[in-house]
């Protein structure tokens, strides 16, 4: 008699729309997803708005209603530290550009963010929870159906499949909100890293309009990441795609900035959702 063993099934949680959209589905039974894991690039990385959603509303929704949210730190396996983003962009001494920075001609660079500081955390935790390649996670993405184009199934690894529940449900981002509204809670931000370079020229404008500290902090590291850049006789880069500094690609004192749908954002997945 042989013996079937249950795969693990975890949602990738990115803090934002949709995947509180999935977390309040789960509640109510309409998503068979029971653990949300949540990959936390760094408290000094994530946007605040993202970490006080989570610890206000996040968290003590999905305790409520007998799921389980974890937030993972990334963790190097040599020291046990925990290292965030952040740090990683500013220590001393670091050459490594692990954001997706603007070239001199508006292309984004290469980027090791999203494989570093989400894929691989997650992966670490499935693995400790029993996934393999012979026995592979389920891990449900939170793309919506207004965001197919985000849907890459290429990036799976062996020990996990990817499944988009609300794609496949036909959800759009504004269903999200009203699905989260109907729960008797509030819509959270966008989630990403208050730095990233896939922010929409807009989501800067409004930065800079609404948060000016955390504008002026997205400055200060690419002023830094240019002084570290002209050390090593290479090219400046940017936080924008308009090849020049982001205090004068994003000018202050305006209301509303023509700016076009080019930038469509991280198309991983496990990002801004």
């Amino acid at each position: 008699m042989s013996t079937v063993t249950k795969s693990l099934k975890a949602f990738s949680f990115g803090g934002g729309v949709q995947s509180t959209a999935a977390l309040v589905l789960a509640a109510q039974g309409e998503l068979d997803f029971r653990t949300f894991l949540m990959a936390n690039v760094g408290d000094d990385s994530e946007h605040p708005g993202t970490l006080a959603y989570l610890r206000e509303y996040a968290v003590p929704y999905a305790e409520a209603h007998g799921l389980e949210l974890v937030v993972l730190d990334r963790v190097m396996k040599r020291s046990g530290e925990v290292r965030t983003l952040y740090q990683d962009l500013t220590r001393e001494g670091s050459r490594s550009l692990k954001i997706p920075v603007r070239m001199s001609n508006g292309a984004p660079g290469t980027r090791s963010c999203t494989a570093s500081f989400k894929i691989a955390v997650i992966a670490d935790e499935l693995k400790r929870r029993g996934a393999t390649k012979g026995t592979p996670a389920t891990v449900g993405i939170g793309i919506s159906l207004d965001e197919i184009q985000r849907a890459n199934k290429r990036r799976c690894e062996p020990h996990e499949r990817i499944e988009y529940p609300l794609l496949e449900r036909g959800i759009r981002r504004i269903d999200c909100a009203r699905i989260i509204r109907n729960a008797g809670l509030p819509v959270p931000p966008k989630s990403s890293c208050w730095f990233c370079p896939f922010h929409r020229p807009e989501t800067w404008h409004d930065m800079r309009r609404t948060e000016p500290d955390l504008f002026e902090r997205a400055c200060q590291l690419e002023e830094l990441l240019n002084r570290r850049r002209d050390e090593l006789g290479k090219d400046h880069v940017w936080l924008t795609r308009f090849n020049r500094p982001l205090r004068k690609a994003i000018p202050g004192g305006v209301d509303l900035l023509p700016f076009d749908d080019e930038d469509a954002g991280c198309d991983s997945g496990w990002c801004m959702t």
